[in-house]
């Protein structure tokens, strides 16, 4: 598999994703602050996760992962599109990278993010073409399943 966690900061979610995509799968981790992916890198190395993690700095307008187009299988969006300038070009650019088969799991903090905004997002998601495919219960967050080319069940 191939995972992009998106606003990978210093690793919460790398690590253990990269664990679970095993010895052949790969996690792309994209950050604004290049500081939190040195951070991440020095812990991979540490986990012995190195080789199979790429970093990448993106900027306020793009991702950066044009180069990944169709080649996604899953894409982690926590407690990030709220801190995004344009969550539509966001979105688009995760709907661009993620295979046919692909999904991403979009989760904001409850606790900091309005269910009118939460909504918005989901709308910009909509309107890239990824359908809803299951709203996970996950703790102090809204969350939702999206997938890429598939109808809402």
């Amino acid at each position: 598999m191939t995972v992009v966690d998106v606003g990978s900061a210093m690793g919460y979610f790398t690590l253990p994703l990269t664990e679970l995509v095993g010895p052949t799968g790969r996690v792309v981790a994209v950050d604004l602050q290049a500081r939190m992916l040195r951070t991440l890198e020095r812990r991979a190395r540490r986990a012995g996760l190195a080789d199979r993690i790429e970093t990448r700095r993106c900027t306020a307008e793009s991702l950066g992962l044009a180069d990944l187009a169709g080649r996604v299988d899953f894409a982690l969006i926590f407690a990030v599109a709220h801190e995004v300038p344009d969550v539509g070009k966001l979105m688009a650019e995760i709907a661009a990278v993620l295979s046919p088969q692909g999904r991403a799991l979009l989760a904001e903090p409850s606790g900091h993010v309005s269910a009118e905004e939460y909504a918005a997002s989901i709308a910009a998601a909509q309107a890239t073409g990824l359908t809803v495919e299951a709203q996970p219960a996950i703790a102090r967050s809204r969350a939702v399943l999206l997938a890429a080319g598939r109808s809402a069940r």
